[in-house]
């Protein structure tokens, strides 16, 4: 319960302190850290829109999406506690649950019949794609370094002793925080802001989304954002520690996660589009390379 409430409590600044990183590096004031909240919690006290030419599938995919992310934050622990569920093999679940909002939200934008939101939906699938081949070449590797199959025993078991181990853990952190931009469709994969018809992945599929429905999508990627931050910081947070200062450990990853996206947004350029797959399908070399790197932990390799 404790990860949980902790993951809610982030998520209603994550969004915020990245746009306030952006600001400060580009020397704008910009709104306050609260602003994405407040015009999230306006379009959830709206009603929304739908075509004439959509079916159900539109109006119950928001919710479905969403229902998803909170089921999916339910997994993951925090330190000595475990998640509100957890069982042998719950990080297969964790991944294919977020998988499954993902298909509803994909077939929804394919259920307007715009040929523009298809274009987009393809790509948002794509990526998808790419990337779980490196979450669970990641996971599958923690969970032979420890010996375990669930999220809780994986991070409990987890302990860092050597410099081979460090390695590991930084590079499965980055790996991560890459997995977090590609799924939240941030640059230098995918641009919120952008409106060009070419470049467009993640928002064209939401355009015909409004009101209620639209806030629950724009606020499940603020939710996703600390689902994926909590999962980085059970990296560090080990048997033995206090409770409060494993709050304080979480907070401050919470934080510097939203700092490092927003420097990222700020600094780096928005890939080509042919670059995508590549970058993207990059990741699952370096969880291979942590694959090695905990096969050697073991003795496996000599």
């Amino acid at each position: 319960m404790i990860s949980f409430s902790l993951i809610i409590i982030s998520s209603l600044f994550f969004s915020g302190i990245i746009i306030r990183t952006k600001c400060i590096f580009s020397g704008r004031k910009g709104p306050g850290i609260f602003q994405p909240i407040k015009d999230i919690r306006k379009l959830l006290r709206k009603g929304s829109v739908y075509s004439d030419t959509s079916s159900f599938i539109f109006k119950i995919a928001p919710t479905l999406y969403f229902s998803t992310l909170l089921t999916a934050t339910l997994f993951i622990p925090f330190g000595d506690e475990p998640g509100l569920i957890s069982f042998k093999g719950d990080f297969v679940f964790f991944a294919y649950l977020l998988a499954l909002g993902k298909f509803f939200m994909i077939i929804s934008s394919l259920d307007t019949g715009s040929s523009f939101e298809g274009m987009g939906a393809s790509r948002e699938a794509l990526y998808s794609m790419l990337v779980e081949p490196a979450f669970f070449i990641l996971m599958g590797s923690f969970a032979l370094l420890t010996g375990h199959l669930s999220f809780y025993e994986i991070f409990s078991h987890l302990h860092f002793g050597s410099y081979i181990s460090y390695a590991v853990g930084a590079l499965a952190a980055f790996v991560f925080v890459i997995i977090a931009m590609i799924e939240n469709s941030r640059m230098p994969i995918d641009d919120p802001k952008t409106h060009l018809e070419l470049t467009m992945i993640h928002e064209v599929m939401i355009l015909d989304n409004s009101g209620f429905d639209l806030g629950l999508i724009l606020y499940g990627s603020s939710l996703k954002f600390a689902m994926y931050g909590a999962i980085i910081s059970n990296f560090f947070l080990t048997r033995g520690k206090e409770w409060f200062f494993s709050v304080l450990i979480f907070a401050g990853i919470q934080l510097l996660l939203a700092v490092i996206i927003g420097a990222i947004e700020s600094f780096m350029a928005r890939f080509r589009m042919n670059h995508n797959p590549q970058f993207i399908f990059s990741l699952t070399s370096i969880s291979l390379l942590i694959f090695l790197g905990v096969l050697l932990i073991l003795g496996k390799i000599v």
